[in-house]
């Protein structure tokens, strides 16, 4: 059974396109709303995690419901409170990788139209990261009527590389994983942006995502490999979108020292996306992981500013 993790919080299931069960959880804004907003995690750690999770008793999904937002997150297939899928049981090997872009831009779907029909028809704007905008891209190229707007945290982008490399249908991530892709990006002799008691607690919570994660040794998360198959096709020149069919208004946000959405991937993007209403924000001292570090409140209050609108003229 899945665990509160605010007593306001609502939670429910809907079926995906495989029959396996999506999880989505709900809060409501304290004072009038002004919109719904989806949450899409990225390649490694689900909502609970990622927007809901409470940094020293505050989270991203807090700021936006101060901000007017009924706030939604959601887990991919293979991740957190949803369905695992059954080749996830099988040697990851022999399999292609599970939740590439297109199949995780139909779950994005079926959750967006949940949400909009839950509020009356509304569009909904979307907050990404990582992975994750690839995927809700996806989505807001072939169904640009249920998009409001677009936060992209860390956007993939197109570069060209080398060949697509093999990945396993599934992978196993440890703790230990997760502490050097969280500190690997902070240059030498900088002050560390990420506390060790915050990862320490957060650590506890993401072997707690797997309900079999501490019978492996090291203890390690079971994830899908379709993410980061997207990710190496995309450095190897194929995106699985094309930029150019997104028209919702649209804001990349990035930490400088993101290794993973860099300036020139910033302005490959900004370049290339269809709507009149673009951002790039670059936030000091942020890196791929800033919502889990001390620039949070930054990514906090660029996102408030951009969701709420009032830029275009009347």
């Amino acid at each position: 059974m899945s665990v509160l993790l605010d007593p306001r919080e609502a939670h429910c299931r809907i079926p995906s396109e495989q029959g396996l069960t999506l999880f989505l959880r709900h809060l409501a804004p304290r004072s009038e709303a002004k919109g719904a907003v989806l949450y899409v995690h990225g390649a490694t750690f689900p909502s609970a995690l990622s927007i809901a999770h409470r940094f020293d008793g505050r989270s991203w999904r807090d700021e936006l419901c101060d901000a007017g937002f009924h706030v939604w997150g959601f887990d991919f297939l293979g991740y957190g409170e949803s369905d695992n899928y059954p080749a996830m049981s099988e040697p990851p090997e022999g399999c292609a990788p599970l939740c590439g872009a297109e199949d995780a831009s139909r779950q994005i779907e079926r959750v967006v139209r949940f949400i909009s029909e839950h509020h009356g028809g509304a569009r909904v704007a979307v907050i990404a990261h990582s992975w994750g905008t690839v995927a809700a891209c996806c989505l807001a190229a072939r169904c640009p009527e249920l998009v409001d707007r677009l936060v992209l945290f860390g956007p993939i982008a197109r570069r060209e590389g080398a060949d697509v490399r093999q990945v396993p249908a599934w992978r196993l991530v440890s703790l230990e994983d997760q502490w050097q892709r969280f500190t690997a990006e902070v240059p030498g002799g900088e002050p560390a942006v990420l506390s060790r008691r915050h990862f320490d607690d957060w650590g506890e919570r993401y072997l707690d995502s797997d309900a079999t994660s501490r019978t492996r040794a090291p203890a390690s998360v079971k994830t899908p490999g379709g993410p980061l198959y997207d990710i190496v096709r995309a450095w190897a020149g194929d995106l699985a979108y094309d930029p150019a069919q997104v028209p919702a208004p649209v804001a990349i946000i990035r930490g400088e020292w993101d290794s993973l959405c860099t300036d020139a991937d910033a302005a490959w993007l900004f370049e290339r996306f269809a709507s009149p209403i673009r951002r790039d924000v670059k936030i000091s001292r942020g890196t791929h992981l800033m919502h889990l570090e001390a620039s949070r409140y930054a990514l906090y209050r660029e996102t408030d500013a951009f969701l709420l609108g009032g830029d275009d003229a009347v």
